[in-house]
């Protein structure tokens, strides 16, 4: 009897923390039907490639940092494809950059399929509210690379810089986000063109959020 009551007790503790685990999971999911108020956009985009799936900061976050996936440029026959990935990262109105999980928080829409990932830029305080991209306009029968770089405003009035390369010229701003601050990300990427120019990232719209 006494072994029957231990194992019951064993197996709900078992329960209990499962059920915790499981909980503190869906906290950290992805939020893809989280209610946007704004849409970001830029004019100097381009125009290859397909749009990806919108991804939402999980709820109650906001994207307070970016990292960026970039192929660095090489020179002679090669065939550079600059930015390829933007990662947003989101933490919560009460964020501690020192308890935070960067890679539990971070999300993306699609992404090129070369180069690595740079390290994490942050705001100060508050959160992204505002975008540039650096783009290169179609180059004809050169190698075309489309977006290389992007800058981010903080809701304080830091600019934040991406660790992209320098081909092409930056375009306007974005509008300003309505809520706090960006919670989602779009991306426009050209897949591998096999015997083709390749120029994988080509355009990005972000999500605000109240």
């Amino acid at each position: 009897m006494h072994h029957f009551i231990s194992m019951m007790f064993s197996l709900l503790v078992f329960t209990g923390l499962q059920v915790s685990v499981e909980s503190a999971g869906r906290r950290l999911e992805r939020s893809s039907n989280r209610h946007y108020i704004s849409e970001l956009t830029v004019s100097n985009g381009g125009s290859w490639g397909s749009w990806g799936q919108i991804e939402m900061c999980p709820d109650r976050t906001y994207a307070a940092g970016f990292s960026l996936k970039v192929e660095k440029l090489s020179f002679g026959f090669w065939d550079n494809t600059a930015l390829n990935g933007i990662r947003l990262h989101c933490v919560s109105l009460f964020k501690d950059s020192n308890l935070y999980d960067e890679e539990g928080s971070a999300i993306h829409s699609a992404i090129g399929s070369w180069g690595e990932w740079t390290e994490t830029k942050w705001c100060p305080s508050g959160f992204l509210t505002a975008f540039q991209l650096r783009v290169e306009s179609y180059q004809g029968f050169e190698d075309d690379t489309a977006a290389n770089n992007i800058r981010f405003n903080c809701s304080e009035g830091t600019l934040l810089l991406g660790d992209g390369t320098d081909r092409g010229e930056w375009g306007d701003w974005s509008p300003l986000c309505k809520g706090r601050g960006m919670c989602g990300i779009r991306t426009l990427i050209e897949e591998s063109q096999g015997i083709g120019d390749d120029t994988a990232l080509n355009d990005a719209r972000m999500f605000c959020c109240d």
